[in-house]
């Protein structure tokens, strides 16, 4: 027997979204490679239609509300600040259909934002997608490996897995309540990233090195495989180690309160976590936290 394409699956849905800022276009796409029926999309910016364009060429730019109308399941992808008040505008359009499905991609919200949407009738999901987008059809690639943040009313919790499975990525339930604290470990471990991979290929440029990324990439890559793999283990370097007086060192050079700070409370917390571990002695630990606090001011 011939295997059936996705387009020729059963329970195919019309699907649309309303943003088609780097997430919404992607996840769009996505959907539309499982086999749904990428109909609408609301695309403002002159860079939002063309990524439409690129991903969802098929798609009819809407406004939101005739998106709602038009789709049986409805990604928005807007900012958390936004979200809010989009769905309230949205539920009083007198558009929403009962049984349509309206998904979320915001980390920070759970799938209690959406209650007006779910008054009238429509029917709730929080799907997070755990990865940066780019804006470009490779992002449709990288789903294949990503996780999902999956909240929503328990009866529909295998529909919001599914539609995961759908995309290629993996579902991972995240309890209503545990919402806020998720998303801000995903914002401190990928958002401060980027700022501390920043901050030091600019600290190793004023140290005159041509090319600081180059330099940093197989070293942080191996810090980043090895904290995934080892957890507190693999913590090395001289506040792993205790090592005082190249602390201090550090601390003299870096003459910038903010930056000096920041060095500070990191490796403040580097060092508690080592003791814990077992990893720092106890009296290399009084030492280290010592000059912290004493060098730790402007």
């Amino acid at each position: 027997m011939t295997a059936m394409s996705p387009a020729q699956r059963p329970a195919r849905l019309a699907v649309g979204a309303i943003g088609a800022g780097r997430v919404g276009a992607a996840l769009l796409a996505a959907l539309a490679r499982a086999g749904h029926r990428a109909t609408a999309v609301s695309a403002v910016s002159i860079a939002s239609r063309r990524r439409a364009e690129a991903l969802v060429p098929d798609a009819a730019v809407l406004p939101p509300d005739d998106v709602l109308a038009a789709c049986e399941l409805v990604v928005l992808a807007v900012p958390d600040d936004v979200l809010p008040g989009l769905v309230t505008g949205l539920a009083g359009s007198g558009r929403a259909r009962p049984g349509t499905l309206v998904v979320h991609t915001s980390g920070a919200h759970g799938a209690a934002v959406l209650d007006p949407l779910t008054r009238v009738g429509c029917l709730p999901l929080a799907l997070h997608p755990v990865m940066t987008f780019t804006g470009t059809a490779v992002d449709v690639e990288r789903l294949a490996g990503a996780c999902f943040g999956v909240t929503s009313p328990e009866e529909l919790r295998l529909a919001g897995e599914a539609l995961v499975i759908e995309m290629g990525a993996e579902p991972v339930w995240i309890p209503e309540p545990a919402r806020p604290l998720y998303h801000a470990a995903l914002a401190f471990g990928a958002n401060n990233l980027v700022t501390v991979v920043n901050v030091a290929a600019d600290l190793l440029a004023a140290a005159g090195v041509e090319s600081p990324r180059r330099m940093l990439g197989p070293l942080l890559g191996a810090a980043l495989d090895n904290a995934l793999r080892h957890g507190d283990a693999a913590m090395t370097g001289p506040v792993a180690r205790g090592d005082a007086g190249t602390v201090r060192t550090h601390l003299d050079v870096l003459t910038e309160p903010e930056l000096r700070a920041a060095y500070v409370a990191l490796s403040r917390l580097t060092a508690l976590r080592a003791l814990a571990a077992g990893t720092l002695s106890t009296d290399r630990a009084e030492s280290l936290l010592d000059v912290l606090a004493e060098r730790g001011g402007a």
